[in-house]
């Protein structure tokens, strides 16, 4: 057994005894030795807030019925490699959005300093050993974790939003009553899918343009879990739908190796080519974040259908050049040429 395992089956003799029970029947139903049935009686009452007490006249352990009531190990119980891998996942909550969830946080994070003592593990190792690098991320530090609590508040209470709304390609506001569904971290970003009762639809929501938002009495209107992942999981990216085209994207032989193990969609069809290059085929139905991330590889990739979205991507290619028209035209074609170092990212 490990320290662990003996609190835990310390903590079942003592609960299911009628009397004090002795030192002897301790080291032989632990399997461990006197100093450490002492140590381990020792660390549930200074971590863990355990009432053992030496009961003289029977010459055993018990616990403590004066603290009233039988006492219970805490509800949070994990072993050693679980405790680290919260704490992991605590280090990644706190990177993605500093600060937003450190009160609700902060007293699951002395609980779990204190079973990891337990076995001589705290959880100073891991401080400043975990790193997100965040590239695009946007946050209102004014109201954002404010709205962002307001939000999964009523998410969790099943409660509908009323929301004021600044929608970045109209360049508009609106005030729209909301059923929340679920919250979604993308890209370093929190969205929200939800049932649009001005529209009669789903739709996505970035948190970070909610500029204010009210939990309302009436309950939320639920959508069924089945129709949330198709309307929502089966288009490219935040841009939800139903898929009305396919992608068919051809990458250079040099970029190929590390396209081929990206995951771009869940339905995504991805095959190397006899020249080495590697051909991606992703479903979509809004392309405006296709062409994003298509743009970002810039000569490495080549629209090959459909006609509408390679020319698309082709004119903004165009547009891109025309800003730099007046250099192109000025430099000689050496000063042109770009030598980039591929990086295994």
């Amino acid at each position: 057994m490990d320290r662990f395992d003996r609190i835990f089956e310390l903590n079942r003799i003592l609960q299911g005894a009628r009397r004090p029970v002795p030192r002897k029947r301790l080291e032989a139903e632990l399997e461990c030795s006197r100093a450490t049935v002492k140590r381990i009686i020792e660390d549930m009452r200074l971590y863990l807030n355990a009432p053992i007490v030496y009961d003289r006249d029977y010459n055993g352990y018990c616990y403590d019925q004066a603290e009233g009531g039988m006492y219970e190990l805490p509800g949070l119980w994990f072993n050693a490699s679980e405790l680290h891998a919260l704490l992991t996942v605590q280090q990644l909550l706190a990177d993605v959005q500093p600060g937003l969830l450190e009160p609700m946080l902060k007293p699951l994070q002395q609980r779990i300093d204190g079973l990891l003592e337990l076995q001589h593990a705290g959880s100073e190792g891991l401080q400043g050993r975990i790193r997100m690098l965040q590239m695009a991320a946007r946050y209102n530090a004014e109201q954002g974790g404010a709205i962002f609590q307001t939000v999964a508040g009523a998410l969790a209470q099943r409660r509908r939003l009323r929301i004021r709304y600044f929608s970045r390609w109209r360049e508009s506001r609106a005030e729209r009553d909301v059923s929340p569904q679920r919250l979604v971290h993308y890209r370093d970003n929190w969205y929200l899918d939800g049932w649009c009762h001005l529209r009669e639809g789903l739709r996505t929501f970035a948190v970070d343009a909610i500029e204010g938002a009210e939990t309302l009495e009436t309950p939320a209107t639920d959508v069924d879990a089945a129709a949330l992942d198709s309307h929502f999981a089966s288009s490219y990216g935040i841009f939800a739908g139903t898929p009305e085209h396919e992608a068919v994207l051809r990458f250079s032989a040099t970029r190929a190796r590390y396209v081929a193990n990206e995951r771009w969609h869940r339905d995504q069809q991805g095959r190397v080519l006899d020249d080495g290059r590697y051909e991606l085929r992703v479903p979509y139905s809004n392309p405006a974040e296709l062409i994003m991330d298509i743009l970002k590889f810039g000569p490495e990739v080549e629209v090959v259908a459909p006609l509408a979205l390679r020319e698309a991507v082709a004119e903004r290619l165009r547009e891109a050049l025309g800003l730099y028209a007046d250099a192109a035209a000025s430099a000689p074609p050496a000063a042109l040429a770009v030598k980039l170092t591929d990086h295994a990212v």
